[in-house]
């Protein structure tokens, strides 16, 4: 039997204290903040989207970076056992629009308290209001961890040697800091031996340079097409939701998006908006000339509320270069070729996308090629684990983060000797 430390509440260390539990082993969880769960807590919009209840091949098939990678982990301990294990701790989970699992209440608490109910079950030692300084190594053989503990007052106590055989590492990326994930697993990483990939936002607004998207501000498009274009390349084409912010877009289709966009390689990016995908061009351009024949003294601007939003009118006519007064019966043949253009090809710079602060991931961290997939050890360092988003891995929205997260912390929990 190991003493195993856990490093970082969330789900990946939750679920790795669990499976090392289960192994026999003694665990203690070192947390930083009050209480576990606390990025967990906010995801899905406060309800939790835990899990996607798709085949292991499509939750595969979501993941964009290091997909490869996570073959063992997602087969070992699949969304199934993750259901399973949620349900039996007592709470009940249902399924959505396109496979999202979430719980029953619709209240993320209740899934943090089937955690901590199965921990206490395991006899999981949890310390809380404390946080890892480093990660102590002798050559390549581990020590443990130097720690310290935050008192209720907000004064700290003396920092102090936990030995451990073995060390599990769930600190998380860098989005939402005001939760504790504030790259400190980067850090231990880094200073034993391990290389990092540059950590960027991902699922994350985007900011554009046309400012008009301030006027259509809380606008929501439904059932829209999306391309993401660098140069002659399509980095993204997607189908969905999208919303016009402040400062740009955002919504599921951007989020998306933004899970492909390197701000590096894509200077040039544009995003191109065809709001009626279900309309060919031969067919939409049928339905203008309808519009227009039973408006044909109408202005320009007064004949486009059938076609799109009113707060859009201005941008298709500024767009398509026609004068909002125009009218209908004055349109050129030519001007309508614009309209239908504008229609199938709104086309907005990005300039970049939001800041961590924003992003619901952080894309990049410890390069995968240290860890060893079917474990999560180290290549370097001997009984020294890491596990979920603290690794240069990622998925699109819908819960394939999170199972990427309860996957590859199981495998790192149960791996140990």
């Amino acid at each position: 039997m190991s003493n195993v430390c856990v490093i970082g509440g969330g789900p990946a260390g939750m679920m790795a204290a669990i499976a090392a539990a289960d192994k026999g082993h003694s665990v203690v969880l070192l947390e930083k903040n009050e209480k576990l769960g606390k990025k967990l807590f906010i995801t899905g919009k406060g309800r939790c989207n835990v899990t996607n209840g798709a085949d292991v091949e499509t939750l595969l098939s979501n993941v964009v970076t290091n997909k490869k990678f996570l073959y063992s982990a997602f087969y070992s301990f699949d969304n199934q056992a993750l259901m399973d294990m949620i349900e039996k701790a007592g709470c009940p989970l249902k399924t959505e629009r396109g496979e999202r699992v979430f719980p029953v209440s619709d209240h993320s608490s209740d899934i943090i308290k089937a955690f901590e109910r199965i921990l206490s079950e395991k006899n999981v030692e949890v310390r809380l209001h404390t946080t890892v300084r480093e990660i102590v190594t002798e050559g390549d053989k581990l020590i443990g961890v130097k720690a310290i503990k935050h008192n209720p007052n907000g004064t700290a106590g003396k920092i102090q040697l936990l030995r451990a055989d073995a060390v599990i590492v769930c600190t998380g990326g860098v989005s939402y800091p005001l939760t504790g994930s504030t790259g400190d697993g980067y850090r231990f990483a880094y200073g034993t031996g391990h290389s990092l990939i540059k950590p960027r936002p991902s699922l994350v607004p985007f900011e554009t340079r046309q400012k008009w998207v301030k006027d259509c501000m809380g606008l929501s498009l439904k059932n829209v097409s999306m391309k993401l274009v660098s140069g002659k390349k399509t980095v993204y084409d997607g189908f969905g939701e999208m919303l016009f912010t402040h400062f740009g877009i955002s919504g599921p289709l951007v989020l998306s998006a933004s899970a492909y966009y390197d701000p590096e390689k894509h200077k040039d990016a544009k995003a191109v908006i065809d709001l009626k995908p279900a309309l060919s061009e031969e067919v939409l351009d049928k339905r203008i000339l309808r519009d227009f024949d039973e408006q044909l003294n109408k202005s320009f601007a007064n004949a486009l509320g059938g076609l799109v939003p009113s707060s859009l009118i201005p941008v298709i006519a500024d767009e398509c270069g026609v004068s909002k007064e125009k009218k209908v019966h004055d349109i050129t043949k030519e001007e309508r070729k614009r309209l239908l253009y504008a229609l199938k090809n709104l086309t907005l710079d990005i300039t970049g996308s939001r800041g961590f602060e924003e992003a619901i991931i952080t894309k990049g961290g410890i390069s995968v090629k240290d860890i060893d997939p079917s474990t999560m050890e180290s290549k370097h360092i001997k009984n020294l684990y890491f596990a979920g988003e603290v690794l240069d891995l990622d998925a699109l929205t819908g819960g394939f983060n999170l199972q990427i997260a309860w996957s590859t912390g199981h495998a790192a929990g149960d791996a140990v000797r």
